[in-house]
């Protein structure tokens, strides 16, 4: 099944099933990496009429067993909750690693009016940023690591990355500092809480970038200074996402988990006026930076759902193409329904401290998808191709 059960799971609800769990298998459609695999198991779950309040408290107690049961591992109740732009302007990330500090800090208001162009661009775009991080202790860090760091966020989207280091001695090096007044920087440097021997790293672009640069690089001066205890489970969730996202492929707005997501009601009016600020009654449950599982209270109003579906401009015709099954199944009455989804594997790889989920995994594939051990894909008989109707043919190059 790809991805998730999802439509079918609201369709029990809608059918009078008050709560609904199962085991799933998926298969994934997403590039691999060390924490996902082509196919992998869920945990899921969908129960009517509840609230977001409801789906958390359910499913920190479940957490908090299995932890102490499989684990040995004491989780202390509540989980901290982060809101999505907490989260995007302390960590650069939606799923924040909490293990260790150096959050990110925004120097915006500063250097609006300065002298360096890439400040100022940055700090004119709708929706641009200057934002810097402190690597403490680092201000001595030789020019060649300096670089492989420009390297590195060059790579997550950065045309460059300015830097300030305060050496031991008192002196400053500033790599932009031709462009400043001694005063801009000073000012810098205090709100970044910079003191001698520090290294301050600044990205400079539309937040999304920015956010994805410097969440990047804090990961890896993290992992390379020895900051993160490996020791620690940092549980927490991460709620009231954006409900919609701006595609610039497509030149419109999308659905950031999926069409069905509930909008938070206290911002449903600017649905039509500024689409991208409506939040979205979604959650997602992160542990050490990865996240675990997500999910969100659905849309069980026809009208909500129907205005869901014209911003993110799937025509009505399309709609029902699409989703005409549930559509005609929300006619007849449907409770409010939330749940949420688990990666079992995942969850096994963080809590058993393995490097990938393919050591947690029985028969895993790799990276291309492969299993070595049976050699699977592989050439398949011309007589099983026959069976299903399939030829195939070459071409002359």
């Amino acid at each position: 099944m790809p991805q998730s059960p999802q439509l079918f799971k609201q369709l029990l609800m809608c059918s009078g099933f008050d709560r609904y769990f199962q085991i799933a298998k998926c298969f994934r459609d997403e590039d691999l990496r060390a924490d996902r695999q082509p196919e992998f198991t869920q945990a899921d779950m969908e129960l009517s009429f509840v609230d977001v309040d409801d789906v958390i408290d359910v499913n920190e107690r479940l957490i908090q067993h299995v932890a102490k049961k499989t684990f040995g591992i004491d989780v202390e109740l509540p989980l901290p909750r982060m809101k999505w732009i907490d989260a995007m302007n302390d960590y650069g990330s939606d799923k924040p690693d909490t293990r260790f500090d150096m959050k990110l800090t925004d120097i915006t208001d500063i250097v609006k009016d300065c002298g360096f162009a890439v400040f100022t661009d940055a700090a004119a775009m709708k929706s641009g940023s200057v934002r810097g991080i402190n690597v403490k202790g680092q201000g001595g860090m030789a020019r060649k690591k300096i670089d492989a760091l420009v390297t590195f966020a060059k790579g997550y989207g950065a045309k460059g990355l300015p830097y300030i280091q305060l050496k031991e001695d008192g002196s400053v090096k500033c790599s932009f500092a031709k462009f400043m007044t001694e005063d801009e920087i000073k000012a810098i440097v205090e709100r970044m809480g910079g003191e001698k021997g520090d290294l301050l790293l600044i990205a400079a672009d539309q937040n999304k970038i920015v956010w994805n640069v410097l969440g990047a690089l804090r990961l890896k001066l993290g992992e390379e200074l020895g900051l993160i205890d490996h020791n620690k489970f940092n549980f927490l969730w991460v709620v009231e996402f954006p409900l919609l996202e701006w595609s610039d492929e497509e030149e419109r707005f999308v659905a950031m988990h999926h069409p069905f997501t509930m909008p938070m009601d206290e911002d449903w009016h600017l649905i039509d006026s500024d689409p991208g600020a409506v939040r979205a009654k979604a959650y997602d449950i992160v542990l050490n930076g990865v996240e675990l599982g997500g999910g969100s209270v659905r849309i069980h109003q026809n009208d909500i759902q129907e205005k869901m579906f014209e911003v993110i401009g799937l025509r009505p015709e399309e709609a029902q193409e699409k989703f005409g099954f549930l559509l005609t199944a929300f006619k007849y009455g449907v409770p409010p329904h939330a749940g949420l989804a688990y990666g079992i594997d995942r969850f096994a790889m963080l809590m058993t401290g393995a490097e990938s989920i393919r050591d947690v995994m029985a028969f895993p594939k790799n990276k291309d998808a492969v299993d070595l051990m049976s050699e699977a894909p592989n050439l398949v008989d011309p007589k099983q191709l026959e069976e299903l109707s399939i030829s195939i043919t070459k071409t002359e190059e």
